[in-house]
């Protein structure tokens, strides 16, 4: 008998690889809901325009059936989660599972963060537009956690360090292939200091499907995050060896990319290191390498673009 599977997002990056692996497996039944801005049209998948806030709008179209998984990749609020449990009856969920994000946690220099380190306590105004993102993430986590133990729901929390790999959309890695690609000099900080870890998408997506049904996840948090450190000169050594290609570099002074406004996605003043050995644990698998991984998204972009 299939699964089924509802899937709250899921067209874009992280999501829409999860459900394209998931509906190549013939064991499921995939629902995904968005609001029809990027259509995926791949088979079997029921797409379902609907705006998550609109609750009335999720109780008339949301299909009344048991789901053994309810996956949600964008709930930025406790409101969004909060919707999209009130559309469901307990009895039809059989486990929820958050995407969440490192960007819970507040600044520490006890290194690497794992998943009891200290959170966040408020926004950050100094990332401006972003200064709620975090924070409001966390709370979102722990409306989760309170509604679904109050209402014996199994839930399960992912907290992806940076992620990489097919269809990211997000100026990180891509922005370095573009440079290289079309031979323009890439800038970096001169005190090759920060170091930073990332969660390539295929593991990512490897973890959400060994999640799924497992009571080892239930009622529990995780960090996603490989066990290599990077900084932004082994990032563009990794890119030259996965490439093939020579890099034009330039070593500037932090202050001055950050004057010049160069767009450097990562840090240039602090670490960006977590623990992902917990989940490792509890599903008993291994992270690809940080070179496999680049070697991967490197072959997509070069398909992606000809």
């Amino acid at each position: 008998m299939k699964k089924n599977i509802l899937i709250i997002g899921g067209s874009y990056f992280y999501g829409r690889l999860f459900t394209e692996t998931m509906a190549r497996n013939g064991g499921y039944r995939i629902c995904i809901v968005n609001r029809g801005n990027n259509p995926l049209n791949i088979g079997d998948v029921k797409e379902i325009v609907c705006d998550r806030k609109d609750l009335s709008g999720l109780k008339k179209r949301l299909p009344q059936l048991k789901w053994d998984a309810v996956v949600d990749f964008c709930a930025y609020t406790p409101l969004d989660a909060q919707c999209l449990l009130s559309a469901l009856s307990k009895k039809q969920i059989r486990q929820y599972v958050l995407i969440s994000t490192v960007s819970i946690y507040g600044n520490t220099r006890d290194l690497p963060i794992d998943e009891d380190s200290a959170k966040l306590t408020g926004p950050q105004p100094e990332l401006g537009p972003a200064a709620r993102y975090g924070y409001d993430k966390l709370l979102t986590e722990q409306f989760v956690a309170s509604h679904c133990r109050q209402h014996q729901i199994p839930y399960t929390i992912l907290r992806p360090a940076i992620i990489y790999g097919k269809y990211n959309y997000a100026p990180r890695e891509r922005c370095f292939f573009d440079l290289i690609a079309s031979n323009k000099t890439i800038i970096l900080p001169e005190i090759d200091l920060p170091l930073f870890q990332f969660v390539s998408v295929w593991d990512a997506v490897r973890i959400l499907r060994l999640c799924i049904g497992n009571p080892e996840t239930f009622g529990r948090a995780f960090n996603l995050s490989g066990p290599d450190l990077v900084s932004y000169g082994r990032l563009v050594e990794v890119i030259e060896s996965v490439t093939g290609l020579e890099t034009k570099t330039r070593y500037m002074s932090a202050t001055a990319i950050d004057d010049m406004r160069v767009p450097l996605p990562f840090p240039l003043n602090g670490h960006l290191i977590y623990n992902g050995s917990r989940i490792q644990r509890s599903l008993v698998f291994s992270y690809m390498s940080f070179m496999e991984g680049m070697q991967r998204t490197w072959e997509w972009y070069r398909q992606s673009n000809t």
